[in-house]
């Protein structure tokens, strides 16, 4: 088969990895790609929203299959304008329509869909500009912390958590009438605050089966012991200590096959990944928010313990027969520790110099925001610069490989956390 990925991150990376390694694969193209994705494949020179030069790429080197990796081409609805055109129709899609794109694309429509399908969410209300007073009404209801986030798609960073009622009203008014997030934050929905530990659940449907993929726990915050400002993610772990067999069980039963179902009642076309962000409060399982792809960075810690052939399963789910398959998991745990630039997740510098790669042993380097310079160097192009990931027979074993390798690689102002997975060996439950 001839495949497409469309993307340019760690997630791609990873995905360009594991599509290499399918026995049915005869040429992978990666748009735009990184410098790492070029060793799996070849990169193109598309924006991933550019429809037009897709569709025109796609005829041309008789594409079979599209895995569109980020969040942008799936809520702006590339699966719709693969359906519609005629050279296009029977191409497979890993990814959900516009329509189910909006449950990532708004927190509004996705809380709405969880309400209707009885699916365990936090309590919430939903404001604009011109509600903004039953908005602070609203959040003097509430118990600190409160939870305000930007209704539509804000590079992962839409969601502020602050502990004063003072700071809430604050965020509010900065979100609502100055436009902190642009447009995504035209809506904002406020929850209650969920008492809890996160973690990440990830779903492969054709629409109508599923397989649950193994569980994530990744670590938003630059600075080590979960402070200081969000970011894309610094790290992530497989499996989660806390969720065991009956936990997941839990999930399955009231949040997967509810939204499973959900999609089927309304109608919604859905053939791709959800990702479930999840909290455990108490052993019970509650939705903080749907994505409509694989996340980033547990794209790299999730797919090393696939040892399904994954272009298999996507074939399976283009067909409509993901039933059929079987999903084989590494029983190892994996540690992703992201590499990230100086000044992350504020300003940082791009075109820097990466060093030390190719001294990396017993782990895999995916490149996250690389670009290839002039005689075959690797320079520094985005926030997140690399994800080293390590198996081990234990969350410590595997951590100590990542953080042992993080230290072979140099670039200035190179910065990681190295505390990843240590709440994990300490959780009691």
């Amino acid at each position: 088969m001839n495949v497409l990925l469309l993307g340019s991150g760690g997630r791609e990376n990873a995905f360009a990895w594991k599509l290499s390694q399918s026995k049915r694969l005869n040429k992978l193209f990666i748009a735009p790609g990184n410098a790492g994705t070029s060793a799996y494949g070849e990169n193109i020179d598309i924006a991933v929203t550019n429809f037009d030069a897709i569709k025109h790429f796609v005829v041309e080197n008789a594409i079979d299959m599209v895995v569109v990796g980020p969040e942008d081409p799936l809520v702006n609805g590339i699966v719709d304008y693969f359906r519609v055109n005629e050279e296009l129709k029977n191409i497979t899609l890993i990814g959900p329509s516009k329509e189910g794109a909006r449950l990532e694309g708004s927190k509004d429509f996705s809380k709405i869909f969880m309400k209707r399908h009885n699916i365990p969410t936090a309590e919430y209300k939903t404001f604009n500009k011109e509600s903004i007073q039953k908005a602070y009404d609203f959040l003097e209801t509430l118990k600190p912390p409160y939870v305000l986030k930007a209704d539509g798609l804000a590079a992962g960073k839409g969601v502020v958590i602050p502990h004063t009622i003072e700071e809430a009203r604050a965020e509010l008014k900065s979100m609502l009438e100055d436009a902190k997030f642009g447009e995504a934050s035209n809506k904002v929905v406020i929850e209650e605050f969920l008492q809890g530990i996160e973690l990440s659940v990830f779903v492969l449907t054709d629409g109508s089966s599923y397989k649950i993929l193994p569980a994530a726990k990744d670590y938003k915050r630059i600075g080590e012991g979960d402070t200081g400002l969000n970011t894309g993610g610094m790290g992530a772990v497989s499996p989660v200590s806390f969720a065991n067999e009956d936990f997941i069980k839990k999930v399955e039963e009231r949040i997967v096959k509810p939204t499973i179902n959900g999609l089927k009642k309304d109608q919604i076309s859905y053939q791709g990944f959800l990702f479930i962000g999840l909290m455990n409060v108490a052993g019970d399982p509650y939705v903080i928010e749907y994505n409509v792809r694989m996340g980033d960075p547990e794209t790299e810690t999730v797919l090393p313990r696939i040892k399904s052939d994954l272009l298999e399963l996507f074939d399976a789910v283009g067909k409509e027969q993901l039933h059929g398959q079987t999903l084989e998991i590494d029983p190892r745990t994996t540690v992703t520790v992201m590499l990230v630039a100086g000044g992350y997740p504020g300003d940082y510098e791009k075109g820097i110099q990466i060093d030390g790669i190719d001294d990396v042993k017993e782990s895999i380097v995916f490149h996250a925001g690389t670009i290839s310079g002039e005689e075959e160097t690797v320079l520094t192009n985005g926030g997140r610069v690399l994800a080293i990931t390590s198996y081990g027979n234990s969350i410590q074993e595997a951590a100590e490989k990542s953080f042992s390798n993080a230290e072979k690689i140099n670039y200035t102002g190179k910065y990681y956390r190295k505390d990843i997975g240590k709440d994990l060996i300490a959780y009691k439950g």
